[in-house]
C-alpha cells in the first residue's frame, strides 16, 4: 500500500504539468482579436463590466472596438477549475471572453446554432433547477421545446384578448389606491413598489388565477416576498458558491446537501433554502387548488380568480388532454409557476417604470400620450371607457413610445451564453485582427464564453442612425431605415434583441406588452408625473432597476397628481 502512495503522487504531479505546460503551449483563437487591456490580473475587465454604474465603460469599448471584441474574464477561477478538470467540456485555458452585437453572430448564437453549439451557462441552468424546478429557465434541448410547445399558446393574441378585461380591473384597483394618496394635492409616490406590486397582481390573476396583492392595502404574504426577495438573496451568494454549483448538486443526496446547508452559519444559502421551500410550497399548493377545481367542473372554475382563463388553468387543462410524449409531468408543471412569476414580475415592473421616468424628462411627450389614450376612451358621454385588446395595441403613440424604450433601455441588456462545441462564428461585416488581417468568421472552441449586447444592438448607429441612442418615440411612427431591415436582427420584437428570439425567446413578451399598455392607458390619463428634486440613477444589474442618489436600493419617486377628468 504504502508504495502506491508515492505512485499516485507522482501521476498527479505529472497530470498538472501537462495541463500546465498544454496551457502554456497553447495560443487561443481569440489571440489575434483586438480588445481592451486587462485592468486586473486576477479579475481581467469585470470589475468594470459588471457594476452598478457600467453603462458608460461598455459604450467606451463599444465605440473603440465596434461589433466584436474580447474582453478579459476572471483569470483565477478559470485557471483552477480548468487545470482540475472541473469543465465537462474540457477547454482550453480561456482569459478572454468574446463581447459581440453583431447581427449574424446573435443569429447564430441565439436562432442558427442554439442548443448545439451555444447554450445557456450550466451554473445558470443548475442554479434555476435547484431554486424553482425543471421549468423553462432551467431545461435545455428536447424537454424545453415540449414545455414551450405546451406553453406557447397560453400566451397567443387570442388567450390575450380574454385577459385583458381581468388586467383591466387590476389596474383601476392601483388608480384608486394611488388616487387616495394624492386626493389632498401632489404627493411624493415611489412608483417602483407600485409597478412591481402590479406586475405581480398580473401575473398572478393573469397567470396563475391566484391574487397576491389587493393593491388597496398592504397584506404580508410569504409568497411575494420570496420572489422580491429571490435575486437579491442569490447575488449575495459567494462566487465560488455559484460557480461550482453544477458540481456541489451532485454530491450525496438532495436530503444530505440539504442537512449540510441547515448546519452551515445563518447566511445567504440558509436564506436561499427558505426562499427555494416557500416557492415551492405555494405552488404546488396552487397546481392542486386548479386541479380540483378542473375535476369539479367549469362552475368550480368561475368561483376563481380568473374564472378559468389564466394561463395555469388552460395549462393544467390542456396538459390533461395531451399525448403521453408532450405531457408535462407534475413536477413540471409545478416549477411553471414561480418561474413565470419571477420571469415575469422584475422585468415588467422595472419597464414601466423606465416609461415613466422618461415621461417626467419629456413632459411634451406623456401630454401627447394622454391626449391619445383620452381621445380613444372616450365614450362619447364626456366618460373615459376601458379599452379591449385590440385597441390598446393598435394606439400608435402609445406603442410608439413602450417601443423606443424597450429599444434604448431594455430591461436586461446582456446576455452570456457558452460555446459546447468547436465551430466559426460569422460576421455581418468583417474585423480587422491585430495582425491586420481580415476576419469574417472567429473560430470558437468549447468552454468559450460570448457576452451578447442587446442595448448596443438596440443602439447601433449603423442601422439606426446618428441619433441611435436618443429616446425618440417619433421615430416609429415613420418607416424604418432600411438598413435595419437589411440587417435581419433575430430578435422576435421589432427589430430588437430585448426579448431575443429563437427557441428561448422570451415566451411572454406579448403578455409583457398588454400589461404595460393597460397600465399606462389607465393611469396617464389620471394622473400627472414629474421629477422630485431626488435624482435618480439607473443601476446595470441582471435586471435594470431605479435608485436614488448613490444609494443602491431600489426606488423610484415621482411627485403625481390627480387630473380632474
Amino acid at each position: 500500500m504504502s508504495s502506491i502512495a508515492p505512485l499516485i503522487g507522482y501521476a498527479f504531479v505529472v497530470y498538472i504539468g501537462w495541463r500546465v505546460l498544454r496551457s502554456v503551449l497553447y495560443k487561443s483563437p481569440l489571440a489575434n482579436i483586438p480588445g481592451p487591456p486587462s485592468d486586473s490580473y486576477l479579475t481581467g475587465n469585470t470589475g468594470k463590466l459588471f457594476t452598478l454604474d457600467s453603462w458608460k465603460y461598455q459604450d467606451e469599448l463599444v465605440a473603440r472596438y465596434g461589433h466584436l471584441f474580447t474582453v478579459s474574464g476572471l483569470f483565477n477561477v478559470g485557471y483552477t477549475l480548468y487545470f482540475l478538470g472541473f469543465n465537462d467540456n474540457q477547454p482550453s485555458l480561456q482569459i478572454k471572453n468574446l463581447y459581440t452585437y453583431d447581427p449574424r453572430a446573435l443569429h447564430s448564437i441565439f436562432v442558427k446554432d442554439a442548443d448545439v453549439v451555444y447554450e445557456e451557462s450550466e451554473m445558470l441552468l443548475t442554479s434555476f433547477g435547484l431554486y424553482l424546478g425543471p421549468g423553462l429557465l432551467a431545461t435545455l434541448g428536447d424537454q424545453h421545446r415540449r414545455q414551450r410547445k405546451m406553453l406557447n399558446p397560453l400566451f397567443s393574441a387570442k388567450h390575450l384578448r380574454e385577459m385583458t378585461p381581468i388586467f383591466a380591473q387590476i389596474i383601476h384597483k392601483l388608480e384608486d389606491a394611488i388616487s387616495v394618496r394624492v386626493k389632498d394635492g401632489p404627493q411624493q409616490i415611489d412608483m417602483l413598489n407600485w409597478m412591481g406590486r402590479t406586475a405581480l397582481e398580473l401575473i398572478g390573476q393573469g397567470g396563475l388565477g391566484h391574487s397576491f396583492d389587493p393593491l388597496t392595502e398592504d397584506i404580508a404574504d410569504e409568497f411575494t416576498d420570496s420572489v422580491k426577495a429571490f435575486f437579491p438573496v442569490q447575488s449575495q451568494l459567494h462566487v465560488f458558491v455559484r460557480l461550482m454549483l453544477p458540481r456541489l448538486v451532485r454530491i450525496g443526496p438532495a436530503a444530505f446537501r440539504r442537512k449540510v446547508v441547515e448546519m452551515l452559519p445563518e447566511g445567504p444559502a440558509q436564506a436561499m433554502l427558505r426562499i427555494s421551500d416557500a416557492l415551492s410550497a405555494r405552488s404546488e399548493e396552487l397546481v392542486d387548488e386548479k386541479k380540483k377545481a378542473l375535476l369539479q367542473g367549469d362552475e368550480a372554475l368561475k368561483q376563481q380568480v380568473g374564472e378559468g382563463r389564466d394561463i395555469m388553468s388552460v395549462l393544467l387543462r390542456e396538459n390533461m388532454m395531451a399525448s403521453e410524449e408532450d405531457r408535462l409531468s407534475n413536477e413540471e408543471v409545478v416549477a411553471q409557476v414561480s418561474t413565470l412569476v419571477l420571469a415575469a414580475m422584475d422585468t415588467t415592473s422595472n419597464a414601466l417604470s423606465r416609461i415613466l421616468h422618461q415621461l417626467t424628462l419629456h413632459p411634451e411627450v406623456q401630454q401627447k400620450m394622454r391626449e391619445e389614450l383620452m381621445q380613444a376612451r372616450d365614450d362619447g358621454t364626456g366618460k373615459l371607457r376601458d379599452l379591449d385588446y385590440d385597441e390598446v395595441m393598435e394606439l400608435p403613440y402609445l406603442d410608439a413610445v413602450c417601443r423606443e424604450t424597450l429599444r434604448v433601455y431594455p430591461p436586461v441588456s446582456a446576455l452570456m451564453r457558452v460555446v459546447r462545441k468547436n465551430a466559426v462564428l460569422p460576421l455581418s461585416t468583417p474585423i480587422r485582427g491585430r495582425d491586420g488581417t481580415l476576419m469574417d468568421g472567429i473560430p470558437v472552441t468549447p468552454g468559450m464564453r460570448i457576452l451578447t449586447d442587446i442595448r448596443a444592438c438596440n443602439t447601433n448607429k449603423e442601422l439606426w442612425g446618428p441619433d441611435a441612442a436618443e429616446w425618440k418615440p417619433e421615430r416609429w411612427l415613420s418607416p424604418l431605415p432600411r438598413a435595419l431591415e437589411e440587417a435581419h436582427i433575430p430578435g422576435v420584437y421589432s427589430h430588437l434583441m430585448t426579448f431575443i428570439g429563437g427557441g428561448r425567446a422570451c415566451i411572454g413578451f406579448k403578455f409583457s406588452q398588454l400589461e404595460m399598455k393597460v397600465v399606462l392607458a389607465t393611469l396617464i390619463p389620471a394622473f400627472n408625473f414629474e421629477m422630485t428634486e431626488k435624482p435618480i440613477r439607473w443601476n446595470a444589474a441582471g435586471v435594470m432597476y431605479p435608485s436614488v442618489g448613490e444609494s443602491s436600493k431600489s426606488a423610484m419617486p415621482l411627485r403625481v397628481t390627480r387630473i380632474k377628468v
